[in-house]
């Protein structure tokens, strides 16, 4: 008998059985009355599946999302309804923001008694409207029969079209029902292809261009085109100008690669330029800057990431790595693209330049960077080292840098390195934090001490929310309610029997990092730091600079 033939199984049953189906191996959530058929069904499978358990629902889903980035396969979160569904809610919209795969199993109320207004134990009046306006789909289970079905479909959403969190809801009554329930195939893999007319038309424009530029974004990752990005480039000689979202499309030491502040640079001079997987607007929605007798190739999954008030273009509607790809073989056999090497080297001086100046960030996060391999994850925060290190550390392999997003939650950094560690116990992972946004999961010290991950935690101590402070004292002259009240962050790490290590320099940084690399497992290191000079004008081309940059020095 065949796991897809009708048992007699539970609905919590008919769940688990699926989701190892559709190749899940970990599930993070938090147990609860709701849930108790789901869970015991994970009980028995837990030579299957693993059921990883935080401290708050907001971890289970920040978890969920790390995991789903770094690995490039799904991230199941799962919590009880009412306040565990709107706990774990930034996790989803930051998941929404990113493009990531994340599976949210809701618990519900009775089946017999939504939308009834009762007041049962986690109702809440339309939690299924509060799902759907955060999701790419939803469904809800109303028979145990039903369940396989709609765990399915939201694998089958999950691999096709824009990746984007769903979401599934599972009353109690549904979850403990026997029936007759068998199992689904695995949802396949469903890329949205280009059209071959307008594949044509991108490749000749992209082989006649005196200076082809490609501008990558997260559409690049959460497809997993990076491979092909770089093959195009190499091919084309193009330049890639590499957005937040987009860093570890080319290692920064390839002869080709810049971040999207070389943009500034080298925009103006391009003629033909290829966007490939990014929304393509700055922090306040204006389009980012091009000539106006550049000609644009859009290559998107989303139609309304290529539309105004983007300046006009081609616009292909695909899966970035479909595109690509298909570019690839579109491209003349005999072309001889000229070198670029130079003109990205001397883009590339002018960046360095200007962050350089930056410091004492730069000097953290050349500290980090000396003490960790090409495919350790840095998982970088609303911080202020954080904010320098999403445009200037060097990056030098897809997947190993996640940043939160235009999404920007404060507090998202420390609960999703956990689940970059959980997907990836092979490889080393760095938290960068700040006393203000640890505070949000620092109860997870918990959850990394338990299950003893490789993940090296750093928080940036300045005793206030910097940022908030900086903005206040600029705007109005004076702050107010921006002082923290810190625990002693070593007798924090000692309660849960975490080794650490308190420095105050960008040396004892990197004399930290490796000490904690020798001996593996769990760190906290507590870096105290006075107040940092703004990144922004680096991050942001909205922003005034301190002082004038480097002429271009392409003219």
């Amino acid at each position: 008998m065949t796991n897809y033939q009708a048992v007699e199984r539970t609905g919590g049953q008919a769940l688990v059985a699926q989701l190892i189906e559709e190749g899940v191996e970990n599930v993070f959530g938090i147990p609860g009355v709701q849930l108790d058929w789901a869970v015991e069904a994970l009980r028995e499978a837990q030579d299957r599946i693993r059921f990883v358990v935080p401290r708050h629902e907001q971890a289970a889903s920040y978890m969920a999302d790390g995991y789903a980035r770094s690995t490039g396969r799904e991230g199941v979160c799962m919590v009880v309804p009412g306040p565990g569904v709107l706990n774990a809610l930034s996790g989803i919209s930051t998941s929404l923001a990113c493009n990531s795969r994340v599976l949210m199993i809701a618990g519900q109320i009775t089946s017999t008694k939504i939308g009834k207004g009762f007041g049962l134990l986690h109702e809440l009046p339309d939690q299924s409207g509060v799902l759907k306006s955060l999701t790419k789909w939803h469904g809800i289970a109303t028979r145990p029969e039903d369940i396989p079905g709609l765990v399915h479909e939201a694998f089958v959403q999950l691999r096709s079209g824009r990746p984007r969190p769903v979401a599934i809801e599972l009353p109690p009554d549904v979850l403990e029902a026997k029936a007759e329930i068998g199992i689904l195939p695995r949802a396949p893999e469903n890329r949205t292809m280009p059209d071959a007319d307008q594949i044509a038309q991108a490749a000749a424009l992209l082989a006649d261009a005196r200076l082809p530029v490609i501008y990558a974004g997260g559409g690049v990752m959460a497809s997993g085109a990076a491979e092909a990005v770089q093959a195009l480039a190499e091919r084309l000689q193009a330049p890639v100008l590499m957005t937040e979202g987009g860093r570890g499309t080319l290692d920064d030491r390839h002869p080709l690669a810049l971040t999207s502040l070389g943009g500034r640079v080298l925009l103006p001079h391009t003629d033909v330029l290829l966007v490939a997987g990014s929304r393509f607007v700055d922090g306040i929605a204006r389009p980012a800057f091009a000539s106006e007798d550049c000609r644009i190739v859009y290559l998107n999954i989303e139609a309304q990431d290529m539309a105004g008030p983007r300046q006009g273009g081609l616009a292909i509607e695909a899966d970035v790595r479909a595109g690509i790809e298909a570019l690839l073989d579109a491209l003349p056999a005999g072309l001889e693209a000229p070198s670029r090497s130079d003109t990205v080297a001397a883009v590339r001086q002018w960046c360095e330049t200007q962050v350089a100046a930056i410091a004492p960030q730069t000097d953290y996060v050349a500290a980090l960077r000396s003490t960790m391999d090409d495919k350790d994850i840095l998982v970088s925060e609303l911080t202020q080292v954080g904010y320098y290190a999403n445009i200037a550390y060097p990056v030098h392999a897809a997947r190993t840098l996640i940043t939160p997003g235009y999404q920007g939650t404060l507090g998202y950094g420390f609960n999703t390195a956990l689940g970059v560690a959980v997907g990836n116990p092979g490889q080393r992972v760095v938290s960068l934090n700040g006393d203000g946004g640890f505070a949000w999961g620092m109860q997870e010290l918990s959850t990394l001490a338990r299950d003893e991950l490789n993940l090296s935690l750093i928080v940036f101590v300045d005793g206030r929310y910097g940022n908030v402070h900086r903005i206040q004292k600029r705007t109005f002259g004076q702050t107010f309610v921006t002082e923290l009240r810190n625990p002693d962050f070593m007798k924090l790490a000692a309660a849960y029997d975490i080794p650490a290590e308190a420095v105050d320099t960008p040396d004892g940084l990197a004399h930290a990092l490796r000490t904690a690399r020798e001996r593996g497992g769990p760190a906290l290191i507590a870096v105290h730091v006075e107040e940092m000079p703004s990144p922004w004008a680096l991050i942001h081309p909205f922003v005034p600079p301190p002082s004038p940059p480097p002429p271009n020095p392409l003219g």
